[in-house]
C-alpha cells in the first residue's frame, strides 16, 4: 500500500469539502430556478385561466414543459392577445 503523506491528505480533503460544496450551491441555484419556473408557470395560469376560461390538458402541459423564456414571452403576450392561441403563436 502507497503512503500518503500529510499534504495529500490535506489536499484530498480540501478537495471533498471543496466538491461538496460546489455540488451545494449548484444544487441550491437549481432549485432557485425550478422555483421561479414554477411560481411563472402557476401566475400564467392563472392569468390565461381569467382570461379566456378553463385551460385544456394541452395547455396545462405545454405550460409545465415551457422554459423559462417561452413562459416570459407567453406573459407579455397575455396582455394584448384575443385568444389562447395568440398568446402560444410563435410568429
Amino acid at each position: 500500500m502507497r503512503y500518503v503523506t500529510s499534504i495529500e491528505r490535506l489536499a484530498t480533503k480540501r478537495g471533498v469539502e471543496f466538491g461538496v460544496q460546489q455540488g451545494m450551491q449548484q444544487g441550491m441555484q437549481q432549485g432557485m430556478q425550478q422555483g421561479e419556473r414554477n411560481k411563472a408557470i402557476a401566475i400564467l395560469t392563472r392569468h390565461l385561466t381569467k382570461r379566456f376560461g378553463p385551460l385544456s390538458d394541452a395547455t396545462r402541459q405545454r405550460l409545465d414543459t415551457a422554459t423559462l423564456d417561452q413562459l416570459d414571452t407567453w406573459a407579455d403576450r397575455i396582455l394584448d392577445a384575443d385568444s389562447l392561441d395568440a398568446v402560444f403563436n410563435e410568429n
